[in-house]
């Protein structure tokens, strides 16, 4: 898979509408988007929709006179990309400096401590 595009934060909130509601219509993410705490307006989503598309992240089809989404990438795609870049781009590509930071800076509950702790020994078997 060639490496995906990068999204800006706006587009990302577009696209975790579009995979909880895939397929969906531009009507379908409006709405969501609209009716959020953000509560933007609907030519900035269509803007943003078309953006996607250009990008190669989403796919459009014409229904009639509606317009149907499907992403092109999946969440966990883009995760991984958004994660190796940052991961890259912060911490020399090294994953141990960059937990280290994160466990030494970051508040974690008992929680947090076991379900990392299990995640490792996960690893390590």
């Amino acid at each position: 898979m060639n490496k995906p595009p990068r999204i800006s934060e706006s587009e990302w909130t577009v696209m975790k509408v579009v995979w909880a509601l895939a397929p969906c219509s531009a009507s379908q993410i409006v709405e969501a988007l609209v009716n959020s705490d953000a509560a933007w307006h609907p030519k900035t989503i269509k803007t943003f929709l078309n953006r996607l598309v250009r990008k190669g992240v989403l796919r459009v089809r014409k229904d009639g006179r509606a317009y149907s989404y499907y992403p092109l990438l999946s969440e966990a795609q883009c995760v991984d990309a958004v994660s190796e870049s940052f991961l890259a781009r912060v911490f020399g590509g090294s994953l141990k400096p960059m937990l280290a930071h994160f466990v030494e800076n970051k508040k974690l509950t008992r929680s947090d401590i076991q379900g990392l702790k299990r995640i490792l020994d996960e690893k390590e078997s």
